[in-house]
This record gives structure tokens, C-alpha cells and sequence, in this order.
């Protein structure tokens, strides 16, 4: 039976099964967020803006880690909408969400899903009430502030899974080294942006590599897929063979989001045309443009990088030079390779075929996204 074969056979109760868990998260979610809301209103009413955005970030989106962690459980033996499994799929979207804040504040965003970004929220607050001081600086304290609140559910989330969460455990082991990998990625990309101008242009592909590994890729799929995998007990075997199948998936998802934040559609990615070159961001795509563009195209890109002010004609103009150089094809087909990296170890998976089945979904949707 072919894949496309095996997904149609597979549909109607892969779909059934997903729906259930996405429900039970989603639950699981507003429940943990409103009893933190209450905890935190006895604090001080005006705590509420904090706990909101949260809310916010977690209702809705495309919960592809809580997705991944659960098949990785039901690939390894786990069972049907285990509260173990649905605690661990909570816990990854507020880690998530912590991310999102952090990133828009690192980044300069202002917008995220299409709405203002949570410092954006916190600035608009500031000046609707007619507060004292800056609107921005407070903005930007209190998405921290936010931001690490999450970070706060999150681990508390994960460690309401109990015995199977504890110190020492694989899940425990694969988390810690989760939150970290974030962190010396997200540090290595805002290096990048200061430091790479004056390194080697040569090797700021291989740089920007390293950077969506660990910034992005582990987390996004290497990681959730695992998490599920070890806290169903599953062998050394099974994680290796889950890593090969989802780390390139992640760079692939990541490599994707970069062409993306250039060349996507501002109607369907919530954020305005060509956001990642006014935000800086020394991406794969870039890396190629500097080291195949003609000198004066690269040294005209490394001088806009990073300018907020690009009007919408600077962008194409850099987009140009991005697509005539050969830079956004060398991508497209980065992309491909690493995707056909990963179905290939996907089909090797000594998994059943919902499982299967449902891995190569939420892998055909990452590569092929259009937001």
C-alpha cells in the first residue's frame, strides 16, 4: 500500500484519535491557565494582563509539538489519550508560548498570528491608560516578565506528570536539554546579527545552520517527538530512529518559516512583507545570498539587513538579488533534500500505521506551509 493509500485507509480514525487529544490539551490548558489566573488575581487584580496573554498565545494554533510528542508515545506503545501524554502536550505549548513572547521582544516584532505581539499588548495598555514614563520600556519589562511566568507553567506542567517526569528519567533528560538547546540557539542567532557582518561570509551558511538546529529544529520536532517516545518507555532504538526521521523535518520546517519571513504572503503569515530582513535575521536563505551574490548585491544586503525603516520597494529590490543570485532555489532545494531525508526514515520506524500514518501528515504540512 502506498503512503497515500495507507493515509486515506488511516484517515478517519487518525483524525478522530488527533481530535481527541487536541480537545484534551486544549482543556487541559484553559483549566491550567485559569487556575493560575485566580492564583494570581489574589495576588493583585492587576496581574490579569500577564495570565491573558498567556491564555491568548496557548487557545488555538497548530499544536504540531503536542502533535509530535503524541504520536511519538503512540508509536512506542503508549496509550490512546493517556492523561501522561496530554500533560506532556500542555506543558510543550506553554514552553512554546514563553518562546513566542521571548522571540518577539529579541526580534522586534510587532505582530504575531496577526495581532500585536504580547510587548505590543503591554505598550498599547500603557498608553491607553495614560500611565507615566515609556510605553515601550514597560512594554518590554512586562512581556519578560510574561514570558517567564510561562516559562514557570511550563515546567510546572511537565512535572504534574509525576513519576515518569521525575529527575533522571529519559523525559526529564530530554526536556531539560530542550529549554537549554533554545536558549544557546536563540543566543547564537542574536550574535549573528551583530557579529556576522564583520566574519567570514563564507561560513555564515554553516553558522545559520547551526543557528535553526538549535534555535528552532530540536525543539520545534526532534525533541516533542522523543519526549512522547520516552515517556511511553520506548527503546534507544526507537529514539535514534525518531531523531533521524524528525531533526531534518525540523530543519526542513525552519528553512520553510525563513523563506517565509522574505517571501510570504502578509495575508496568511500575520506579519508584514519581508519582516525577517528589517528584523536582521542572518537566515540559511541570507548566508547563500552573500556568498553567490555578485560582491556589490552581497554588500548592498549586508548593509539593509537589520533596517526597520525598508520601505516596501527596498524589500523587493533585496528579494530580487535573494532570487537572481540562485539563493531562494539553493533553499527550495535544501528543503527538498532534508525532507526526503526524513520520509525515508519515517518508512524504516518500526511504528504501527496510524502512527505512521499520522507522522507523515504532520511532516507534509511543516515542509509545506505557506504560513
Amino acid at each position: 500500500m502506498s503512503a497515500s493509500e495507507q493515509l486515506s485507509a488511516e484517515r478517519p480514525r487518525l483524525e478522530e484519535e488527533q481530535s481527541a487529544f487536541v480537545g484534551a490539551v486544549a482543556d487541559r490548558l484553559a483549566s491550567f491557565v485559569a487556575g493560575h489566573r485566580d492564583m494570581m488575581a489574589s495576588i493583585s487584580a492587576d496581574t490579569a494582563p500577564l495570565v491573558d496573554s498567556i491564555a491568548t498565545l496557548v487557545t488555538g494554533g497548530k499544536r504540531m509539538r503536542a502533535l509530535l510528542c503524541y504520536w511519538g508515545w503512540r508509536g512506542a506503545g503508549g496509550a490512546p489519550g493517556d492523561n501522561v501524554v496530554v500533560t506532556a502536550g500542555a506543558a510543550l505549548e506553554l514552553f512554546q508560548a514563553a518562546a513566542l513572547i521571548h522571540d518577539d521582544i529579541i526580534d522586534r516584532s510587532d505582530t504575531r498570528r496577526g495581532a500585536p505581539s504580547v510587548h505590543k499588548r503591554f505598550s498599547h495598555l500603557h498608553s491607553a491608560e495614560g500611565w507615566a514614563l515609556d510605553s515601550e520600556r514597560f512594554g518590554h519589562a512586562a512581556a519578560i516578565l510574561t514570558g517567564d511566568l510561562c516559562l514557570s507553567f511550563s515546567e510546572e506542567s511537565f512535572s504534574e506528570i509525576g513519576p515518569k517526569a521525575a529527575a533522571g528519567t529519559p523525559a526529564r533528560t530530554i526536556f531539560n536539554l530542550m529549554r537549554a538547546e533554545v536558549m544557546a540557539g536563540q543566543y547564537l542567532d542574536i550574535l549573528e546579527e551583530v557579529a556576522g557582518p564583520v566574519r567570514d561570509r563564507k561560513a555564515a551558511v554553516r553558522r545559520a545552520e547551526t543557528i535553526i538546529r538549535y534555535k528552532s529544529a530540536k525543539y520545534s520536532t526532534e525533541h516533542p517527538l522523543a519526549l512522547g517516545g520516552a515517556l511511553a518507555n520506548a527503546p534507544a532504538d526507537l529514539l535514534e530512529g525518531y531523531s533521524a526521521f524528525a531533526l531534518p523535518l525540523g530543519e526542513a520546517f525552519q528553512l520553510r518559516d525563513d523563506v517565509l519571513g522574505v517571501f510570504g504572503d502578509p495575508a496568511t503569515t500575520g506579519k508584514p512583507a519581508g519582516d525577517d530582513l528589517r528584523e536582521g535575521k542572518r537566515t540559511v536563505l541570507v548566508g547563500l545570498t552573500l556568498s553567490q551574490a555578485k560582491l556589490s548585491k552581497a554588500q548592498h544586503l549586508d548593509r539593509s539587513l537589520g533596517r526597520d525603516d525598508l520601505t516596501d520597494e527596498e524589500v523587493e529590490e533585496l528579494r530580487r538579488i535573494i532570487v537572481e543570485c540562485g539563493a531562494l532555489a539553493a533553499t527550495e532545494e535544501k528543503i527538498s533534500s532534508l525532507s526526503d531525508r526524513a520520509f525515508a526514515a519515517l518508512k524504516g520506524l518500526p511504528i504501527d500505521e496510524l502512527s505512521m500514518a499520522a507522522l507523515g501528515q504532520i511532516a507534509r504540512a511543516a515542509v509545506r506551509r505557506s504560513a
